[in-house]
Parts: structure tokens; C-alpha cells; sequence
């Protein structure tokens, strides 16, 4: 097993994580890169890792979620020009879900929205480069602001057994945090902003660390109290998000998609009086319409080894029809779920469709999605 940082390198343009050296010793063995930064990836069998999330708790490096702070007298009516989504009452404490939509109203990123002050916001990211686009937009916005990426390194706390770590952690009081918004803490003296977020669909926390170099001792901290109360180490888990039907940006989603297509309209308010970038497109695609579709699909074939690499045509009626853009098996629900992009005259629940694997066509069939707690209850909890 490795356990030194310096065992794994594409050299020094891949940034590590402050809790890189913490999750080897902790038994990382793979990572890819994201964000143009290092995450983790298999600590083992995948499908352990997922049980570990659905019944106890894992932790994970999610520092790739780079920020992008937004500050600044003008900050509001930026972040507003950045996002379709209406920000209007967006509270100070609250996080939400956003899309960044360029001028064809093709989504550029869908991050968590963090306001800080009526003037300081982040942007927790998926993996697109929103700290350029954002530098660039403020140019010739005539906006006063400043963008910068912090010092901040989130980490993920998820599954049932989070909020009795974060009560041992933190105290009664974090408990009364609520689903999707923040407050501050901090741990050993280390300073922490906490939120009611993650990227499972689960009961989960996001714990953003604001000093890298207390990366270790945070690691180190949170498992020595968790352990004992089910906690293990642990990656973001493919199959418990496919399950939740949330996306990842470059393979559910990217800027040839609009939110339309996700069937994401309630993050889009085209009758605002606020002007954002895309609002012209979207209105279009909107009255226009749209010619394909995400749905979720079951695959009638053997349990799948591995989630797909690779994009995976969509036939019927003898021509290809769309793309399956995550697929997985779910040992909870026994059966080959995905997420695919279809013709919209083939997105409708019951439709059949075939999936061409590597190993050849194999029958598939629309049905609802998320596949699993549709209504979020879970991580709402």
C-alpha cells in the first residue's frame, strides 16, 4: 500500500489536498483528478463503501470542491448575472443549489451557493474552471468586485450516523442546523465553516476547513471521534448518487446542456426583473422547447463490474436516439440503474429502448428518477 504523498504524482501542476497524506494512511489506494486536483477515489470494494454510507457514516477529501469567493459592494447583483436561479431572498447563512449558464444557456457548472455577508459569497465547485469565467465576466461588468479563490478545503461527513458525529464533534447546538444552510465553528482552534449540504443524498454535513495547513489534525480529529461511533474513510459513491439522480458536470451535464433538458426549470426564473447571462437563450429553448431529455433507465442485463467510461448509444426504431451518461449497479435496489439523454419523443416512463455496452445490446426501459427517496427526505431530515 502506499503512504507517502510522493508516491503518486503527474507532477506539481496536480495540487494535493490539505488532507491528501491523512487519507492514505487511512487507505486510499486510487485517485483521478479533478479540479485540477487530486481526490479519492477507492478505498477498496465500492460496494462496501456504499453500504458504509447508507447505514453508518464515511468521511471524505472533497477538497477538489474548489471555491470561488465573490466580494465586494457589487457582489449580490454579480452572483445574480452568474446563475438563472433568483437569489432574491437568498439569506445570509444559507446555501443553495445553482446552475452558471454561458450566453446559449449551456450550464458551465452547477455548484452550492454559500452567502457569507450581504457582500462575500462562495461557489463550492463541480469541476469546470468558474474562477476564470467569473475573473473574466468582472472585466468589463463594471461591477465592483473582487474574485479570488481561498484558502478552504472542504470536507464530506455523510450518512445516518453524521449528525451523532457532529453532535460528539461540535455539541447540541449544530444539531439545530439546518438543510442547506451554514454557520461557523471551530475545532481545536481550527476554523471551520459547517453546512447542512453533500453530494450523496444522504444526512450529511460539509465541513470547509479555512487554514490548509490544519488539514491533518482535522482528518485525524474527526475519525478519532467518529470511529468509535461507525465512521469509516471513504469516496464520493457513484452508485448512492446515481441512485439520488444527481449529476456529474462533463458527464450528465455540460455546456451543450441546458437546464431545460435536466428538467431543472425551478432553478431557472426568466420572469425576474435581475438580468443574468443565458436569460435571452433560455427564454428561447423555454417557448422553443426542447428535443431531448434526461431520464433514468433500468438495464436488462447482468449486474454491471464497474460504472461506464465511456458514453454508451442509445437505439430505437433502428437509429440512435441518445447517450447513457451514468450507469451503475445498485445492490440495494438489484438492478442496473442510469442516467441517460434521449430524443424527447423516447423520454417518456415505460418507453423501450436498447443500450449498446461494449459487450453488445442489452434492453433498457424509462422510468422515474431519482430511483431512490425521490423526495430528499433522507438528507432532509
Amino acid at each position: 500500500m502506499r503512504t507517502s504523498s510522493d508516491d503518486y504524482g503527474f507532477g506539481t501542476q496536480i495540487r494535493k489536498s490539505p488532507y491528501f497524506d491523512a487519507t492514505l494512511r487511512w487507505g486510499a489506494q486510487g485517485f483521478s483528478v479533478y479540479n485540477h486536483m487530486y481526490i479519492p477515489r477507492d478505498f477498496g470494494d465500492p460496494e462496501a463503501n456504499f453500504w458504509n454510507l447508507i447505514n453508518d457514516a464515511i468521511l471524505c477529501d472533497v477538497a477538489v470542491e474548489r471555491q470561488v469567493e465573490i466580494t465586494g459592494p457589487d457582489a449580490a447583483r454579480f452572483v445574480q448575472m452568474m446563475t438563472p436561479r433568483n437569489l432574491s431572498k437568498m439569506q445570509v447563512g444559507q446555501c443553495k443549489y445553482v446552475l452558471i449558464t454561458n450566453a446559449e444557456g449551456g450550464i458551465l457548472n452547477d455548484p452550492i451557493l454559500l452567502r457569507l455577508a450581504e457582500d462575500h459569497f462562495w461557489l463550492s465547485l463541480a469541476d469546470s474552471d468558474i474562477l476564470l469565467w467569473a475573473q473574466g465576466l468582472a472585466v468589463h461588468s463594471g461591477m465592483d468586485v473582487t474574485i479570488r479563490e481561498p484558502d478552504v478545503s472542504p470536507l464530506q461527513l455523510q450518512g445516518p450516523k453524521s449528525g451523532e458525529i457532529m453532535r460528539a464533534l461540535f455539541g447540541d447546538e449544530i444539531m439545530e442546523l439546518r438543510y442547506f444552510w451554514w454557520r461557523e465553528a471551530t475545532l481545536d482552534g481550527i476554523p471551520l465553516i459547517v453546512s447542512r449540504t453533500g453530494w450523496s443524498s444522504e444526512l450529511g454535513y460539509e465541513i470547509y476547513l479555512r487554514d490548509g495547513s490544519r488539514g491533518n489534525a482535522l482528518w485525524e480529529r474527526i475519525m478519532a471521534v467518529g470511529v468509535p461511533l461507525g465512521l469509516k474513510p471513504g469516496h464520493t459513491s457513484t452508485i448512492r448518487r446515481i441512485e439520488g439522480g444527481m449529476l456529474s458536470y462533463h458527464a450528465d451535464a455540460d455546456a451543450q446542456t441546458n437546464p431545460y433538458e435536466l428538467g431543472l426549470d425551478r432553478l431557472v426564473d426568466l420572469e425576474m426583473e435581475a438580468d443574468f447571462i443565458g436569460k435571452a437563450a433560455l427564454r428561447h429553448i423555454r417557448d422553443t422547447g426542447v428535443t431531448r431529455r434526461q431520464v433514468g433507465l433500468i438495464l436488462d442485463t447482468d449486474p454491471l463490474a464497474a460504472p461506464n467510461t465511456r458514453f454508451w448509444p442509445i437505439r430505437a426504431g433502428g437509429a440512435e436516439q441518445g447517450k447513457v451518461t451514468s450507469a451503475v449497479y445498485s445492490p440495494r435496489l438489484g438492478a442496473n440503474i442510469a442516467l441517460a439523454m434521449v430524443a424527447v419523443e423516447h423520454a417518456h416512463l415505460g418507453t423501450r429502448l436498447e443500450v449498446v455496452l461494449p459487450s453488445g445490446p442489452v434492453g433498457a426501459r424509462v422510468v422515474e428518477r431519482p430511483f431512490y427517496d425521490p423526495k430528499k427526505r433522507l438528507a432532509a431530515a
